[in-house]
């Protein structure tokens, strides 16, 4: 079963874990050093971003774009939660990249967000190449992958370090079979030298 955790402090989510409350959460912690002993966490892989815009923003007849690209234009990213480790990402991609982030809320949702995107002449999102969202066919909208380097969120998974859900090694080998990520790539500095586990440590 999918469930929704409704915090944002990845500690509270390595608590519920630990507890057996879920089986496995896909989050990060940026200080692995602070896990309990019984649980671990893994590389589950990539997700590369790409900008997402309007028809009548300056950046929407371009085929791929780099971080320089990207500079002085207004990336929007509402909500972002204090303590998260997305928010930690943002931190670091603009002070790398010299980005204006702005993360002005609330997030009233990806429909209220796509909506803005399609009338707006100066503002534009991040999404993860992998994330799939729908809008109407007279939004317009373009979805530009950013190269040189490509910018990747990483995504870890969450899980006891003895005797995990069966369930879980599909889903581990199905990340494995994702294709890779080009060789110019940047992550922030936790996830810099990702390793992808052959699956949950098991024990008999």
């Amino acid at each position: 079963d999918v469930v929704t955790l409704r915090v944002n402090d990845p500690r509270l989510v390595v608590a519920a874990v630990q507890a057996g409350d879920i089986d496995a959460s896909f989050r990060s912690v940026t200080d692995p050093a602070t896990l309990p002993r019984d649980v671990q966490m893994i590389h589950a892989f990539d997700s590369p971003s790409e900008l997402l815009v309007g028809p009548r923003h300056p950046l929407a007849s371009a085929r791929t774009l780099t971080p320089t690209q990207l500079r002085r234009h207004r990336i929007w990213v509402p909500g972002i939660a204090p303590r998260s480790e997305w928010a930690d990402f943002y931190d670091q991609l603009a002070t790398e990249f010299d980005l204006r982030i702005d993360a002005t809320g609330p997030n009233f949702g990806n429909e209220v967000l796509l909506d803005i995107l399609a009338d707006s002449a100066d503002v534009a999102t991040l999404v993860g190449s992998r994330d799939r969202y729908i809008w109407p066919t007279n939004h317009d909208l373009r979805r530009i992958p950013i190269v040189n380097p490509t910018l990747a969120y990483p995504l870890s998974l969450i899980l006891p370090r003895e005797n995990p859900h069966p369930g879980l090694r599909a889903i581990i080998n199905h990340f494995g079979s994702l294709a890779p990520l080009p060789e110019t790539v940047w992550r922030p500095s936790w996830a810099t030298t990702p390793r992808r586990s052959d699956g949950p440590a098991e024990h008999t």
